[in-house]
């Protein structure tokens, strides 16, 4: 298994059960955990809610608009980004299927090595954009929180960025922590009782 500092918790779905043993071993060498398998792929929408992924992966067959209404109800229901694993390139498809919400696409026809390097390409660019989401997040927060503490005490936002940093040295929580404890009791604060 190839150590990961991405790991992902990943959902694996696929009609054909030789197909879902492959991607599944494929995901675990690449350092990932398989955290549900399915070989009904109308199930994604639960099993991504039950077992908390991070990304689901679904094998999709080429048949036209059937697998497209499909894709459509997955997106809709799964409660993380699904990547499309397709049988052959078909750009027309692709592009349809990218319109109804998948995140990316991988071709399974085809070398095992290809297949193997593009889903691991594929997963990595995918923990990368997660890791800077999540960056863009905190930062959200902390911005949020500096405003709160500028308007609550007449400081600049240097004085309530060292307020911020100064109560996590003190309670060794990490900032992001605090900013968010910060929004929220604002926003508790600030609601009207009815």
């Amino acid at each position: 298994m190839v150590e990961s500092p991405e790991s992902m918790l990943v959902l694996v779905a696929n009609e054909q059960d030789e197909r879902l043993a492959r991607i599944t071993t494929v995901v675990e060498r690449f350092g990932h955990r398989v955290v549900a398998r399915s070989l009904d792929v109308g199930k994604v929408g639960a099993l991504s809610r039950e077992s908390n992924a991070d990304v689901a992966l679904v094998g999709l067959r080429l048949d036209g608009t059937h697998a497209l209404e499909l894709i459509s109800s997955i997106v809709h229901q799964a409660a993380c980004p699904v990547i499309a694993l397709l049988d052959a390139r078909d750009p027309r498809y692709v592009n349809e299927a990218a319109k109804r919400g998948v995140f990316a696409y991988v071709i399974l026809d085809g070398d095992d090595d290809d297949f193997q390097n593009a889903l691991d390409i594929t997963l990595r660019r995918f923990a990368e954009f997660t890791n800077l989401q999540g960056a863009f997040g905190r930062r959200a927060t902390i911005e949020q929180a500096k405003g709160i503490l500028m308007a609550r005490n007449g400081i600049d936002a240097n004085q309530a960025y060292d307020l911020l940093k100064t109560r996590s040295q003190h309670t060794g929580r990490r900032l992001v922590e605090i900013a968010q404890a910060v929004t929220e009791t604002h926003d508790l604060l600030s609601r009207p009782t009815d």
